[in-house]
């Protein structure tokens, strides 16, 4: 039976990762890069499509696992009639070659293990050609990619793998080692076991003794940092949306999406997340980035990128793959790229603002780019767009992305006055003050009493519960308070929190996707800003109930199958999870997290 999304854990190295399942089986894995072809491809077709697995011949009485103390080594026990081993699993933060590590200690008794090595490139199609190198290692090639693998353990090969069969007693440990180069370069190097795993725990405790947060969520917090970290492309500092692809929002369901890229959507979040924690250095590789990516004609501004800014993200479909769970098709690219989608002014804006107020260095080209991307929004802010949830029907316009159009000119005006920009401020006012009047007069439904997803429509969106976080109106406003209501009603499944309302939920079918978990958070901000401190915490509480055993959270949750949905781990849900813990911490008063002082909005 095929592992559930919650059944993985991930490691990684910061420039690619791999999801190992709690059978032991590592089931994807991209190299070189996260956005790479994938030579473990299982998770979305079958074993025969690549995989690693690693664990004991005889009937598992008991799997425990965890990531040790800080870091993102993951430690697997299987325990059996026979006795206990512990598999070690971690990519060690690399200098060179990307390399990924497995270690497997005897605990108790001895136990029978079995390795089963399928290597398949180009995301399990390609068959490669193995040979033993003078090393002693077995090289497979395919094309540009070549993969060693070193083991103290025999290997041989069988029906297309590589296996291996051995015994494990207490106290002796077998090492394996998995390295890819270019098929090209003379072969890789692999350096000692116990000093790659002794430099790899450094490196991840190290980073996590910088965690400035001590609240009472601390673990739940730092266990998402680390995953942020390690969603990190580090040599250019892009922050990937999920390290997976084509991981279905509905079991057997058509949307399955590429999230292997960096989007502007999250990028207020991540500067928040990463400055709030502590860590300056992350944060302003991300601003760079940020700064790097958006460069160039301001009405080409794309609303997400490649690793390294790549603006091509052209979608195909991999007709190989069966998809997880049978959930066709299986997407690379993303074709939403392309999209107009107004929102992401305003989240650039207000991302290189908490920039400035966190006192991260200044860039030259900076301002004078912003004050492009502001001049160019002032032309387009009237038009239809595909808003926050990437909509591939008809241009609307979404009241979110009319609210973000107007962070976008409050922001500017922000950096303006309180750092002596120059800039037209005057006329910045005045068409902010026009966005503002333009939402409230046709994004609120007077009949339903709330905010609705687009001008004219009836349909709920939880993207409006952003409204009072990015200070477009005050929480006590009764605008706020009725759309926060009607979402509560009508968006809330076992209290967590959809999209927006579908034609299925509105004819009392299920909705077609699960709940989204960074909108349950957000509705856990929106309960403390009203003073429902108690529910807010309850809440919270709730969804990290809904983390994996090891921390971790995709992008949906099925209350009804008690599953995990959507590509994993999903990047915006632990944004989401580390805002509202510094919310929580910040205690009943108004949350502060993305605007200060007065929002300078006219109230109506």
């Amino acid at each position: 039976m095929a592992n559930r999304i919650e059944d993985y854990a991930l490691i990684g190295d910061c420039e690619s990762a791999a999801l190992v399942g709690r059978d032991g089986s590592i089931d994807w894995l991209c190299w070189p890069r996260f956005d790479s072809g994938a030579c473990f491809a299982a998770l979305l077709g079958s074993a025969r499509n690549g995989h690693w697995s690693l664990a004991p011949t005889a009937p598992i009485l008991r799997t425990t696992r965890r990531y040790r103390e800080g870091t993102l080594v993951l430690e697997t026990d299987f325990e059996t009639a026979e006795g206990t081993v512990t598999v070690v699993d971690f990519m060690p933060i690399r200098d060179a070659t990307p390399d990924l590590r497995r270690h497997v200690i005897g605990r108790q008794g001895c136990v029978e293990m079995r390795s089963e090595l399928v290597l398949r490139f180009e995301y399990g199609r390609v068959v490669p050609w193995v040979t033993r190198a003078e090393s002693g290692a077995l090289r497979a090639v395919a094309g540009p990619d070549k993969v060693l693998l070193h083991s103290t353990v025999e290997q041989r090969g069988e029906d297309l793998k590589t296996v291996a069969n051995f015994r494990l007693e207490a106290g002796k440990t077998a090492h394996f080692v998995l390295i890819h180069g270019p098929s090209h370069l003379a072969d890789p190097l692999a350096n000692s076991p116990e000093r790659a795993l002794a430099e790899t725990e450094s490196f991840w405790r190290d980073w996590s003794s910088r965690c400035s947060y001590r609240g009472q969520f601390g673990e739940a917090v730092l266990r998402s940092l680390i995953t942020l970290k390690a969603l990190t492309y580090a040599p250019t500092g892009g922050l990937v949306a999920a390290p997976t692809t084509s991981l279905p929002e509905c079991i057997g369901g058509e949307r399955n999406w590429d999230y292997r890229y960096c989007w502007l959507r999250d990028a207020t979040l991540t500067l928040l997340a990463l400055l709030d924690a502590g860590y300056y250095e992350e944060a302003g590789a991300w601003r760079d980035w940020l700064l790097r990516a958006v460069a160039g004609s301001p009405d080409q501004i794309q609303i997400m990128y490649g690793l390294g800014g790549e603006r091509r993200l052209k979608e195909w479909e991999i007709e190989w793959l069966a998809g997880y769970e049978g959930s066709k098709p299986v997407r690379i690219g993303n074709d939403a790229a392309s999209q107009l989608q107004l929102d992401v002014y305003g989240e650039v804006l207000d991302a290189l603002y908490q920039a400035r107020r966190a006192g991260i260095a200044p860039s030259p080209a900076g301002w004078a780019l912003e004050v492009a991307l502001v001049e160019h929004l002032e032309k387009v802010w009237q038009q239809p767009d595909r808003g926050i949830w990437e909509t591939r029907g008809s241009l609307r316009h979404f009241t979110h992305s009319k609210v973000m159009a107007w962070v976008a000119f409050d922001r500017a005006i922000r950096s303006a006055e309180e750092f002596g920009l120059r800039g037209p401020i005057t006329r910045w006012r005045d068409t902010r003050a026009r966005i503002h009047s333009d939402v409230c007069q046709h994004g609120y439904d007077r009949q339903l009493g709330a905010f609705v997803q687009s001008y004219g429509s009836k349909i709920l969106d939880a993207s409006l519960l952003l409204l009072p976080l990015v200070g477009f109106l005050p929480p006590h406003d009764a605008r706020v308070k009725s759309t926060l209501a009607a979402i509560e009603r009508w968006l809330t499944i076992d209290g967590f929190t959809l999209r927006y309302q579908t034609e299925r939920a509105m004819d009392g079918l299920p909705p077609g996707e699960g709940v989204f978990l960074a909108c349950s958070f957000w509705f856990a901000d929106n309960l403390l800003l009203q003073g429902r401190t108690a529910d807010a915490e309850r809440l919270f509480s709730r969804l990290l109930a809904l983390r994996n055993d090891v921390g971790l959270l995709a992008e949906e949750y099925d209350p009804g199958a008690r599953r995990q949905l959507g590509n994993f781990p999903q990047a915006l849900s632990h944004l989401a999870l580390v805002g509202t813990a510094l919310n929580l911490a910040r205690g009943a008063r108004p949350v502060d997290q993305r605007h200060h002082g007065r929002s300078g909005a006219s109230v109506r």
